[in-house]
């Protein structure tokens, strides 16, 4: 007898074989997807704001929702500006000392580790002057030199930088209006699923925002404490610019290696020019060497990985593992995407527990 199939397998293939298409359309759509995948993430993250803020009554009257979707975007992007503001007059202010400041700290190194490398036979010999010279060329090119640069950029990247700048005017665009319809979006979304999933879809949904939820908590949590942490440690030793670096630093933390990077730079530059020798450059070793392991062992396993109930050694993992596949993207996805796949294992294995399969003794 030939195999035939029914009716409801015909249109679960059918519904199958169309979500995997619109899949495939939204892979090879990659490239134009990233400001709407940004937006996303970002209303997820400020709609409770957004929230809140309709809610609240000024006299008799409730905060109309696009009142609140504009103000919380423009205390997002007056966040952004004020880091913004923090970094550049640090770098505008610290490059020039740094262009005089090198060849001297290079002549300090020379007289310092030259003797002892003469004892081993080894003639290394660090040319401030040469040094200086460069450093001169690069930070101090002409008005007519960098508009060259920058028109040869454009020239060869022009489809990249129009790109970017798409993406970044298309962002709070796509945002304010994701913000404004939100709860409407995922309703449409909701009564997309089919009936006989909707409990089952509605109570994994409804843990994985908990989940996220607690991760976005716990991230602000050490991003908060390592913000104080460098701040308090750069000035306990003496850093004329411990507020500004200490705060860089831990805010940009949620960026890995990004965030540590700039800050440690900016700690480097300072120490080089404020202090005598190498006892600043000893002290950002020390400060940000201990803000690495106090973040990458302590406060993101505990106060991020236990809030989404993952083992300290899962979140090492995840952080590595996701690195590996995808990169810069992936490290920043790791957490969240862990969260979320840690709600469906946990379900799974339910679902095996319960089975037949396992439960069958003989």
């Amino acid at each position: 007898m030939p195999f035939s199939f029914t009716d409801d397998q015909k249109q679960s293939m059918l519904w199958c074989g169309i979500g995997i298409l619109l899949v495939a359309l939204l892979v090879t759509l990659g490239p134009i997807m990233t400001p709407f995948v940004a937006s996303a993430i970002l209303a997820y993250a400020l709609n409770p704001g957004v929230d809140w803020l309709a809610r609240r009554k000024i006299g008799k009257y409730v905060i109309p929702r696009t009142v609140a979707v504009i103000i919380v975007i423009l205390l997002f992007l007056f966040a952004i500006s004020a880091i913004i503001l923090i970094v550049v007059p640090v770098l505008r202010k610290e490059i020039p000392l740094l262009q005089n400041q090198i060849p001297v700290f290079l002549i300090k190194l020379n007289e310092l580790i030259g003797p002892h490398l003469e004892a081993f036979g080894i003639h290394l010999q660090l040319d401030g002057a040469g040094i200086k010279t460069l450093l001169t060329k690069q930070l101090s090119t002409s008005g007519e030199e960098i508009w060259g640069s920058v028109l040869a950029s454009v020239k060869v990247g022009g489809t990249a930088v129009l790109g970017w700048i798409t993406t970044i005017l298309l962002v709070p665009i796509v945002l304010f209006y994701l913000l404004l319809d939100w709860h409407s979006f995922l309703q449409k979304f909701e009564k997309m699923v089919p009936r006989r999933w909707q409990n089952k879809t509605s109570g994994m949904a409804g843990e994985v925002d908990s989940l996220l939820a607690q991760y976005l908590r716990g991230q602000l949590l050490v991003m908060l404490t390592l913000a104080i942490y460098y701040s308090v440690g750069l000035a306990i030793a003496g850093f004329d610019v411990a507020l500004p670096v200490g705060i860089i630093t831990g805010l940009l933390v949620f960026i890995p290696y990004l965030g540590f990077g700039l800050g440690l730079i900016l700690a480097l530059i300072a120490a080089i020019l404020q202090f005598d020798g190498f006892s600043g450059l000893i002290a950002v070793a020390i400060v940000y060497g201990i803000g690495q392991v106090l973040e990458s062992f302590i406060l993101t396993p505990r106060l991020v990985g236990e809030r989404i109930g993952l083992h300290p050694l899962v979140v090492i993992f995840a952080l590595m593992a996701f690195g590996q596949l995808f990169g810069f993207v992936g490290i920043l996805l790791a957490l969240p995407a862990s969260a979320i796949m840690s709600v469906v294992v946990r379900h799974l294995r339910a679902h095996y527990l319960s089975s037949s399969f396992y439960q069958q003794s003989q």
